[in-house]
């Protein structure tokens, strides 16, 4: 029950990688060479053994995960379904981040924190959200589902749905309906 459930939630992210990356070719290439997907496949390792109190050993895992890909996601994140990550290097998930379905972040993305106190310290992204190359969301603010963060934005104010968020700091506009997500994060106007 639990390898099927595994092999079921594998073949899933697999499937997300084909339809957000157009450069995919196949499943096994997908699966052996994306480190994206390989981060996010050891963070359900090390969310689990967090999760359990497993703590120390949770931590170190992650980092050798980090030293791997070049991805850090902190065991404690909670990450959602078809979380895709493309050319992961340098993305860093915080501890109390948390991530919705069907969401999408580029390299040098990160959700940060922005204050040293404990509790929730970290983003809140919902489901659907893509966020550009170099972006980064701070503190414990919300991203609405639908969004859309521009390259290099900087958010540290929380987002309605279905709105795109550019700038720095990032200002929410109004999504043009006609623009997919992959047309609004690669359209000049929308990154910095």
């Amino acid at each position: 029950m639990v390898l099927r459930r595994a092999w079921s939630r594998i073949r899933e992210d697999i499937t997300a990688a084909r339809l957000r990356d157009p450069a995919a070719r196949g499943g096994l290439e997908i699966a052996l060479l994306y480190p994206g997907l390989h981060a996010i496949w050891a963070h359900r390792v090390w969310h689990a053994l967090w999760i359990r109190g497993f703590r120390f050993v949770a931590r170190l895992g992650s980092q050798l995960t980090r030293w791997t890909t070049g991805i850090e996601i902190h065991p404690g994140a909670v990450i959602g379904r078809r979380f895709f990550i493309d050319h992961g290097m340098g993305v860093v998930i915080g501890e109390t981040a948390e991530v919705g379905d069907d969401v999408m972040l580029y390299h040098g993305v990160t959700l940060g924190g922005r204050q040293r106190e404990g509790g929730k310290r970290h983003p809140t992204l919902g489901d659907r959200v893509a966020v550009g190359a170099g972006a980064k969301v701070l503190g414990p603010v919300v991203i609405g589902a639908d969004c859309v963060i521009g390259a290099n934005a900087v958010v540290t104010k929380d987002a309605p749905e279905g709105s795109v968020l550019v700038g720095v700091p990032a200002k929410p506009r109004t999504r043009p309906e006609s623009l997919d997500t992959r047309a609004l994060l690669t359209a000049p106007e929308y990154s910095i």
